[in-house]
Order: C-alpha cells, then sequence, then structure tokens
C-alpha cells in the first residue's frame, strides 16, 4: 500500500465528488481509485465516504482529515517539483480548460508559439463548453467567458468579447432582414443556449440598454454549429464576432443590426489562489494578455470594415 497514492485518491475523489472524475484527473482506471481508497479505508479502519448511486460524500472521519490530507498532498508535489527542477520553475505539466470559440479559432494559432518560448511546460487541454470549477474538475487555469463558479477563485481578464446578428446572402434575399431589434421574432433565428439571457437579447438604442424577447427556432450549446447553420442559410444567428469574423470578412456571412450594439462579455482566466503552478498560470495569461488587446485585432477589423459598431470601443 502506498498511503501517499491512497491519499491522493481521497483528496481528488473528496474534491470532485466522483470516483470516475478523480480516475481521470490521475490518469488510472476507476477500479485503482475504489482500491486506494478501500486501503486507506482499512489502514485507519474507518469509513472515508458515504456512497451511493447518485453521489460521494464526506463521512465525518472524511471531514475531519480533509483538510490536513490536502495540504500533505500539495505540499509533497510541491516538494518533488522543487527537488526535481531546483533551478527552473517553468517546467512541468499544466492542466488547461477552454471553451471551444476561444481554442479552436484563435488559441490554437498560438499553441507553437508557446511552446516554442517556453520548452519545459507542457499543456494538456480540454476543449468543451461548460462553466466549472477548476479546483474540484482538477485543473489549474479555465478560460471562460461567463462568470465562474466558487468565490475563492481569482479572474483575470483577457479581452472583450463582442457579439453580431448575421445571416448569409442567400438568406437575406430570400427573408430580408430586420432594420430594428423588435422585428426578430418575425425571422427563423439560432441561439447560443448558454447566454445568461436564455430568450432574451439586449440591443443599445439611443445610449441605453434595451430587452427583448426572442423566439430561437434552434438552440445549441455549439457556438460552431450555430455557425455552420447561418453558412448554410439556415437563419439569424448572434455569434461571438471571434467566431464570425472570418466569414464576415470573406462575405461569407452578412451583419445585421450593426447600428444596435450588443453587451459585450470578456474571456477570463480563472485559477485557484494557492495552486502551486501559479508561475506556470501566470506566465501563460501574461502570453495571452501580451499578444491580444482588450478590444482583439479581429473586432479591429470588422469596426473598420463597418460590420461591427465603433460604439464597443467604449464598452469596459
Amino acid at each position: 500500500m502506498d498511503k501517499l497514492q491512497c491519499m491522493e485518491a481521497f483528496v481528488r475523489v473528496a474534491q470532485s465528488g466522483s470516483f470516475i472524475q478523480a480516475a481521470e484527473q490521475l490518469g488510472v482506471t476507476r477500479s485503482v481509485i475504489s482500491t486506494r481508497i478501500q486501503q486507506l479505508e482499512k489502514f485507519i479502519n474507518a469509513p472515508l465516504f458515504h456512497r451511493s448511486t447518485r453521489s460521494v460524500r464526506l463521512s465525518d472521519i472524511g471531514e475531519k482529515y480533509y483538510p490536513e490530507c490536502v495540504e500533505l498532498v500539495s505540499r509533497f508535489q510541491q516538494l518533488a517539483d522543487e527537488m526535481s527542477h531546483a533551478k527552473n520553475d517553468l517546467h512541468g505539466r499544466l492542466r488547461i480548460y477552454m471553451a471551444p470559440g476561444f481554442a479552436l479559432s484563435y488559441f490554437s494559432k498560438l499553441l507553437s508559439q508557446f511552446t516554442a518560448q517556453y520548452t519545459d511546460i507542457e499543456l494538456d487541454i480540454v476543449v468543451y463548453d461548460k462553466i466549472i470549477d477548476p479546483i474540484s474538475s482538477g485543473f489549474d487555469i479555465v478560460f471562460q467567458i461567463f462568470p465562474s463558479k466558487g468565490d475563492s477563485l481569482i479572474e483575470r481578464k483577457i479581452f472583450n468579447v463582442n457579439r453580431v446578428m448575421c445571416a448569409s446572402p442567400a438568406f437575406i434575399a430570400k427573408h430580408g432582414q430586420p432594420r430594428q431589434p423588435n422585428r426578430l421574432k418575425q425571422f427563423d433565428l439560432g441561439f447560443y443556449s448558454g447566454y445568461p439571457e436564455r430568450n432574451k437579447l439586449k440591443f443599445m438604442i439611443n445610449e441605453k440598454f434595451q430587452e427583448f424577447s426572442i423566439y430561437a427556432r434552434i438552440s445549441s450549446t455549439s457556438i460552431h454549429l450555430l455557425h455552420d447553420f447561418a453558412l448554410t442559410d439556415g437563419g439569424i444567428v448572434c455569434l461571438p464576432t471571434l467566431v464570425a469574423r472570418e466569414s464576415l470578412l470573406e462575405k461569407k456571412l452578412i451583419p445585421i443590426l450593426v447600428n444596435y450594439p450588443m453587451p459585450n462579455y470578456s474571456l477570463r482566466a480563472v485559477f485557484p489562489p494557492n495552486s502551486r503552478n501559479l508561475t506556470k498560470i501566470r506566465i501563460m495569461i501574461d502570453f495571452l494578455v501580451q499578444k491580444i488587446n482588450t478590444l482583439p485585432e479581429w473586432d479591429e477589423q470588422l469596426i473598420e470594415k463597418g460590420y461591427l459598431s465603433p460604439i464597443v470601443k467604449s464598452f469596459q
């Protein structure tokens, strides 16, 4: 029995509330995690968890010793890193979780630059469109658009995320286009179901944002699916400019309601304050901040072409 491995399995299960997630984080099978937990429980002669078909929660003794186990495991990992790389903090693995819109449309193009500059940092990147807690999910850093889950997390803004209503030339030729936001209800719409507004959108009218109810013919958790829906003449969609930029510049999509800008979001880096990988986390964030302005270059291009309202320059 390796007591340290068993203790790390205990910590991972307690943080994630799942034997399966703990196994994924440690790169082992679920049965290995179960065995390690059972060995630790046998060693202390007490249950660490209350298990059911739907949940895993700490027992009283698990609650009591969990904080100390976290500290011991974290300290061992930190010490091991310091011993093996005493002269260099910029080494080892950084586990990253990232929204697809940013990962596929832009970050993928920066990967080779980052790895060439920081040759000893390994990146494990998971691309998925869901808001998560990096601590319970086992990630060092999360790049996401919407507010994080967890009060203790640190957030750092990378850039503004502006959006545009758009449709294909063929769709507009056949169905026309709305000239005011309140006309959107008359058209087939594709809408990202992850937007906090749900089935509502805000547009700036006379320097104030006004809210309008919309009906989405197609709703999806995938921005890229909605992008394809628009490209194939399916309807009007609300897309982040990061995803729509290329299609707009190539005139495969036409911007709609340009004079009625929508509120923006921001892509932010979210990470725990006590991470043992803080140096690498800050290096990654600083790298991106140097590469991308608060108003990104793709928005500057769209403003120059008249595809995005210049008013967005004033949005914080």
